[in-house]
């Protein structure tokens, strides 16, 4: 699945890549088999699309498949061993613990003078230099040092000839003529290994950015054990890609004044990548959620009708298809749009309507059927029996009804729309029940008097 992470890094890529009318490069890093199906490249091809990012645009170039560069990786690992760049080890890892003690240390260099030539098992590892510090210089983070004494002597190609991620991505890259790499700061730590083969490959290394970490309410980082993080269920819940989007764009940068809520084009326009901040981004649900309730909202009433479509057939709907009446959908859509945050909260707001009874929530019930709750539901069902079937009509039938009984509107409305609706909070009321129409109407109060009567409850 697509990490909304991922999703950040690439909206920021492509921002940059537009405004400099360059190129956005998509590679699909598979060299590690167990991590590579054709449907997950799928999906992030899909993913990137449902938020702008697509081969439509002449911006976009790829995918890339970085095993397809195997034999040119290969070729720039060898290249490095016959300028002396690189040697050939036969040290295994039992053979490191033997002579530094420990199994956490990292390589002690035993092979690097021993003039090793290639033999099947023999790695082949990067001649870090001895002394000095490799220096990253990071749009977002600064100026990081990474001493060489710390950098080990690392593996570039396995024994059994294939290159190893750090060299198949530099060496790719380099090919590529990639200017930019923007990438979440947990790579930061593969930076100065990648800067070194840059520099190896007689490469002036890119524009490294590494962006803040996103973290949850906890301030602890996004995990796909614990958190929801997939861009694909958001949009799966109703998320617009447009929210997404804007969401997205502003997890650690903003656009320097108070508006959060804009169009993708003016985000794009304002981005600056030096404007990025290195704190951690908070990925407030919420909020987010608020984002795509104002971008639902902007919605014509016709856009919308047709953004629920897929929250209106199974498996989300619970009513039968034949149930489902498009013009009764139409008549309540413009009234469940000021409502709804995420599209599919649509099929709660009126399931009711489609069903033969109600979807009665037993807390709802609870609260809503108090003492006095039959009789309330008697005398709406009096009131409205021979009334105009209009919602101006419906509600001053109720008040007319609840004044009898010495409530207000509010308080007389409860039992009355639990009775129709099996909720407590829904769609405004009148316009439901002219919607519902007479006939349901009456039979819903029937049987909400009845159950409370024979006191089965919900």
């Amino acid at each position: 699945m697509f990490h909304v992470g991922g999703a950040r890094s690439a909206l920021y890529n492509w921002a940059l890549a537009r405004q400099q009318q360059g190129r956005f490069v998509l590679r699909i890093e598979d060299t590690d088999a167990e991590r590579n199906r054709p449907e997950w490249v799928e999906g992030i091809i899909s993913a990137l699309a449902a938020i702008g990012i697509s081969d439509k645009d002449p911006a976009f170039e790829g995918p890339y498949s970085q095993s397809a560069n195997t034999d040119a990786q290969r070729e720039a690992a060898l290249r490095l061993y016959d300028e002396g760049k690189a040697y050939y080890c036969d040290c295994t890892r039992e053979d490191l613990v033997a002579r530094t003690g420990s199994q956490h240390l990292g390589y002690d260099g035993f092979c690097r003078d021993r003039g090793l030539v290639y033999e099947e098992g023999r790695a082949l590892r990067f001649r870090t230099p001895d002394e000095g510090a490799t220096v990253v210089d990071d749009v977002v983070r600064g100026r990081t040092e990474f001493p060489n004494n710390a950098l080990e002597d690392f593996v570039v190609m396995r024994g059994n000839g294939s290159p190893v991620f750090v060299l198949a991505n530099a060496a790719d890259d380099v090919r590529e003529g990639i200017t930019h790499v923007i990438r979440g700061e947990e790579h930061l730590s593969n930076t100065p290994k990648q800067q070194l083969l840059w520099e190896a490959f007689g490469a002036e290394p890119p524009v490294w950015a590494h962006l803040p970490v996103i973290v949850n309410e906890k301030r602890q980082k996004l995990s796909k054990r614990r958190d929801k993080v997939a861009l694909e269920d958001y949009l799966a819940e109703g998320y617009l890609p447009d929210a997404l989007v804007n969401y997205l764009m502003l997890l650690g940068w903003g656009p320097g004044d108070d508006t959060e809520i804009r169009p993708y084009e003016e985000l794009e326009a304002r981005f600056r990548l030096e404007d990025v901040n290195k704190s951690a981004a908070f990925f407030d649900v919420r909020k987010l959620s608020a984002f795509n309730g104002e971008y639902i909202r902007k919605l014509s009433e016709e856009e919308f009708v047709q953004a629920c479509g897929r929250w209106l057939q199974a498996p989300y709907a619970p009513w039968a298809p034949e149930a489902f009446d498009e013009a009764v959908f139409r008549f309540v859509a413009g009234l469940a749009q000021t409502r709804v945050t995420v599209l599919g909260e649509i099929t709660r707001y009126v399931d009711w309507l489609f069903l033969d009874e109600p979807p009665v929530d037993e807390a709802s019930w609870a609260k809503a059927m108090k003492p006095g709750a039959e009789a309330m539901l008697v005398s709406a069902r009096a009131a409205w029996a021979d009334a105009e079937w209009t919602a101006d009509a419906l509600k001053a039938g109720l008040e007319a009804a609840a004044a009898e009984h010495g409530l207000k509107l509010g308080k007389a409305q409860a039992p009355v729309r639990v009775a129709l609706t099996g909720r407590t909070v829904g769609l405004p009321l009148f316009e439901s029940v002219e919607v519902l129409g007479r006939e349901r109407t009456l039979a819903r109060l029937d049987a909400s008097v009845t159950k409370l009567v024979s006191g089965v409850g919900s």
